[in-house]
C-alpha cells in the first residue's frame, strides 16, 4: 500500500491553470497533489551572444523553491550568493527539455525565459516544472503569434515529465515526497507526447535495480505521460 493510498500505476491529482499571471506572456500553475509550482514565461526580443545574427531564437529556464516551499524554511539563494548545484541541474533539464520540442529557426531571434517557482513541494518539483512550463511557453508562443512575430507555433510534439520508482520493491508512478524520500530507486522520465524520450534520470538508493524493472519504469512513466498531455492540451488555447 502506497502511503497515499494511490494504485501503483495512479497520477497524484493534476491540475493545470492557464493564465495565473497577469504580466506575463504565458503563465500556469502546475500542481502535482500538493507539489505546486507557478510557471511563467516571459519573451525578450534578444538572443545570447552566441546566437546573434543567426536567426534562431532560444529557450532556456531558471528554477527556484519559495523559503517555506518544504517543511523547514530554507535560506533564499540569493541571500547566500550562489546557486545550488541542485538548482542549476534542475534549469538546465527544464530549459533541455522545452528546446527539445522547438524549431528555433522558426522562433526566429526571440529568446523566451521560463521561470519556475515553487510555491509547496512534495516531490516531484522538476517533472511539475517542465509539465507546466511547456503551456506556459505555449501561451508565449501564442502571444508572438497574435502579434505577427512569427507565422506558426514553432512546437513539433508536446514534452512532459513524470517520476517513477521502487517502493517497498514495486513500481510505482509518481512519487510523493514520502514514497521519495524511502524509494530503493526512483528515475524522472521527460518524454514526448508522441512517445520520444528527451532524457531519463535514474538512481539506486540502496542496491543496483534490474533492467526489468528499469522497464517496468519506463512503461508506468508512458502511461502517466500519455495522461499529462491530456491534461496539457486540455489546457491550452482552444
Amino acid at each position: 500500500m502506497r502511503p497515499s493510498g494511490r494504485a501503483f500505476d495512479q497520477l497524484r491529482t493534476v491540475t493545470l491553470e492557464p493564465g495565473v499571471n497577469r504580466y506575463a506572456e504565458g503563465s500556469c500553475l502546475a500542481s502535482f497533489g500538493e507539489t505546486k509550482v507557478l510557471c511563467t514565461a516571459s519573451v525578450e526580443e534578444r538572443v545570447p551572444p552566441f546566437l546573434r545574427n543567426t536567426g534562431k531564437g532560444w529557450i532556456t529556464a531558471e528554477y527556484g523553491m519559495l523559503p517555506r516551499s518544504t517543511h523547514t524554511r530554507s535560506d533564499r539563494e540569493a541571500a547566500r550568493g550562489r546557486q545550488s548545484g541542485r538548482t542549476q541541474e534542475i534549469q538546465r533539464l527544464i530549459g533541455r527539455s522545452l528546446r527539445s520540442v522547438a524549431d528555433l529557426e522558426a522562433l526566429g531571434e526571440i529568446q523566451i525565459r521560463i521561470d519556475c517557482d515553487v510555491l509547496q513541494a512534495d516531490g516531484g518539483t522538476r517533472t511539475a516544472s517542465i509539465t507546466g512550463g511547456f503551456v506556459a511557453l505555449h501561451y508565449a508562443l501564442q502571444h508572438l503569434l497574435k502579434l505577427g512575430a512569427i507565422k506558426t507555433i514553432p512546437l513539433t510534439d508536446t514534452v512532459a515529465a513524470v517520476s517513477c520508482g521502487l517502493y517497498n520493491g514495486v513500481p510505482v508512478l509518481d512519487l510523493d515526497y514520502d514514497e521519495d524520500s524511502t524509494a530503493q530507486a526512483d528515475a524522472n522520465f521527460v518524454l514526448t507526447g508522441s512517445g520520444g524520450i528527451v532524457e531519463v534520470q535514474g538512481t539506486a538508493e540502496t542496491h543496483p535495480f534490474r533492467p526489468d524493472e528499469f522497464l517496468a519504469l519506463l512503461r508506468l512513466a508512458e502511461a502517466g505521460v500519455a495522461q499529462l498531455t491530456e491534461c496539457q492540451l486540455a489546457a491550452l488555447p482552444k
